[in-house]
C-alpha cells in the first residue's frame, strides 16, 4: 500500500470523490503545509497556520497509479483558482499536492507541466511540495458526506463532483 495527499478546497468534497475510486483504501481528512503542530479546524479556518485542508489516501499501485490518482484530483477541482474552490476562499483550500517521495514528485511535476502543455487549463496553481507532516482532522469531518448526505453545503457541492468523477472515470469506480 502506498500514500498520496491531495489538498483541493473542502477536505469534504475531495474525500467524497476518492473513497470512491476502486484501488483507494482508506481516505482520511486532515492538514498539511502549516507551521503549526497538531492544528485545530478552528485554527486552520483562520488561515494563519499556514495549513492547506487535504486528504491523505492508502491506496493499492497495482489497481490504481499515482498518475490516475493525479488524473482525479485534476477533474474533481479547479486548479487555477488561488486559494479558492467554489464559495471557500482563504490559504487553507488552496490547490496543493504534497508527495510522499521523489518520484511522486517527479511525476506530479510532469503531470501538470504536461496538462499545461496541452492547454487543458489556463494557469495552474497547484503547489506541489514534499509532506513535511500530516495531521488528521477530528473525526467527525472523516467520511463527512457519507455521515451527513443531508448537509446544504455537501448537497450544493459535492454532487457536482461526483458527476464528473462518474463522467470521466466510471470503470475506476468502486462497484
Amino acid at each position: 500500500m502506498t500514500k498520496a495527499t491531495f489538498g483541493g478546497g473542502c477536505f469534504w468534497c475531495v474525500e467524497a470523490a476518492f473513497e470512491r475510486i476502486e484501488g483507494v483504501t482508506d481516505v482520511t481528512s486532515g492538514y498539511a503545509g502549516g507551521h503549526v503542530e497538531n492544528p485545530t479546524y478552528e485554527a486552520v479556518c483562520t488561515g494563519d497556520t499556514g495549513h492547506a485542508e487535504v486528504v491523505q489516501l492508502t491506496y493499492d499501485p497495482d489497481v490504481v497509479s499515482y498518475p490516475e490518482l493525479l488524473e482525479v484530483f485534476f477533474k474533481v477541482h479547479d486548479p487555477t483558482t488561488l486559494n479558492r474552490q467554489g464559495n471557500d476562499i482563504g490559504t487553507q483550500y488552496r490547490s496543493a499536492i504534497f508527495t510522499h517521495s521523489d518520484d511522486q514528485q517527479e511525476l506530479a511535476e510532469s503531470f501538470i507541466e504536461t496538462l499545461e502543455d496541452e492547454g487543458k487549463y489556463d494557469g495552474i496553481v497547484t503547489e506541489v511540495e514534499p509532506l513535511d507532516a500530516f495531521y488528521e482532522a477530528a473525526e467527525y469531518h472523516q467520511n463527512y458526506f457519507e455521515k451527513n448526505p443531508d448537509d446544504a453545503y455537501c448537497q450544493a457541492t459535492i454532487p457536482p463532483k461526483l458527476e464528473k468523477l462518474r463522467e470521466n472515470f466510471e470503470a475506476q469506480l468502486k462497484a
